[in-house]
């Protein structure tokens, strides 16, 4: 889609110019205040079941991927760092995917990319899940604005299906309109982290995929942040 593509090139473009200061900053903070690299990169899934690798800021201690909960976080979780959790609560340390953006890998506005063992194999996704990989993945969709960490695999998925429905009906206006809903999420700092009880107790098919690729035993990848 030309004109989704021309929204993410201009759009990508004009936050990287504005957020430049910020993020040299946020480079400099997470450089300084624990050990480990500058920037987080995990290999996600994203359009077409393709693989590519997502960037952000590390906000969590190296190989927490692999200690505690996993793949999820929660409030309090003593992986992430004093920096980091700044980072989360204000969603700075989604910043770099604007370099994805610009790269093609993604879009400003999408379904969010899993991990590529999060959800179990490729080809053992259901219709219903692979429905969502029609677009490319998104920093922001509308399961981020209509409750993010707060759902769990099955609500999430049921949102991005419907997001993709919305695209292919009504265009790019979807994404203007979910970036402006964005704004308001982010200055509120809704739902940044998982809730530990709701990661514990999710009981539908999707959601007990995403939990039991949970354990480290089941990555072979060198990752060190929990998603």
């Amino acid at each position: 889609m030309i004109a989704k593509r021309t929204l993410d090139i201009v759009g990508g473009g004009l936050a990287i110019a504005l957020f430049s200061p910020v993020l040299i900053a946020a480079a400099v903070a997470v450089k300084v205040s624990s050990p480990g690299p500058v920037f987080f990169i995990q290999e996600r899934i994203g359009l077409k079941g393709k693989t590519f690798s997502m960037i952000k800021f590390r906000s969590m201690v190296q190989g927490s991927e692999h200690k505690g909960t996993g793949l999820f976080s929660f409030e309090g979780d003593p992986r992430i760092t004093s920096v980091g959790h700044f980072l989360r609560k204000t969603s700075l340390d989604e910043l770099p995917q604007l370099f994805n953006v610009l790269q093609g890998s993604m879009s400003l506005v999408g379904p969010r990319p899993p991990v590529t063992y999060e959800l179990g194999p490729w080809d053992e996704y259901s219709d219903e899940m692979k429905r969502r990989f029609d677009v490319k993945p998104g920093i922001t969709g509308l399961a981020q604005v209509s409750g993010r960490n707060d759902l769990d695999w099955d609500e999430k998925i049921v949102f991005d299906n419907q997001y993709v429905a919305l695209l292919e009906r009504k265009g790019v206006l979807v994404d203007i309109k979910l970036l402006l809903k964005t704004i308001g999420v982010v200055l509120r700092s809704n739902s940044v982290n998982e809730d530990q009880s709701k990661v514990e107790s999710s009981s539908g098919e999707i959601a007990r995929r995403a939990k039991s690729s949970n354990l480290p035993e089941n990555s072979d990848r060198k990752s060190n942040e929990s998603v």
